[in-house]
């Protein structure tokens, strides 16, 4: 079911920030990405020392404590042929650097469900258990026009 969660998201590669779920119930859910060291945005962020962009860091978040978790919360009235999932807003702050080469976990707990309306609690931790970055994220899933 986990592994179905992440074939479900509206994203893939260069942009899918989702490697795996660990942990999912309808009240947190739990997963890991690692930052390959060959990842498009370290060419030129920063010169000779790449660290990822923190909208990067916040997409990672979204896409596992929001995306997910939604198509989670979803459960069967999802369907990424005909619903899209959108961010609708960010508070994000940011504690240590993430470079090429780093698994960081993904922990988010929901605040509120409804109207397909999800807004989270959410914290990065890098492998060493310290925190990366916390804050909250908000999105809502919608249907596609035809």
């Amino acid at each position: 079911m986990r592994e179905d969660i992440i074939q479900q998201l509206p994203y893939s590669k260069p942009f899918l920030f989702v490697d795996e779920i660990l942990e999912l119930s309808d009240e947190q859910i739990k997963g890991c990405y690692t930052f390959r060291n060959d990842e498009y945005f370290y060419e030129g962020h920063f010169k000779n020392n790449p660290i990822t962009p923190g909208v990067i860091l916040t997409e990672c978040m979204a896409q596992i404590g929001m995306a997910c978790f939604g198509i989670h919360l979803l459960k069967d009235t999802w369907n990424v042929d005909t619903m899209g999932v959108a961010m609708t807003s960010t508070e994000m702050n940011f504690y240590s650097p993430v470079f090429p080469g780093e698994k960081v976990t993904v922990v988010s707990d929901k605040i509120y469900f409804r109207f397909s309306k999800l807004k989270c609690k959410v914290a990065m931790y890098n492998s060493g258990g310290d925190i990366v970055a916390k804050g909250i994220v908000a999105g809502v899933a919608f249907k596609k026009e035809a």
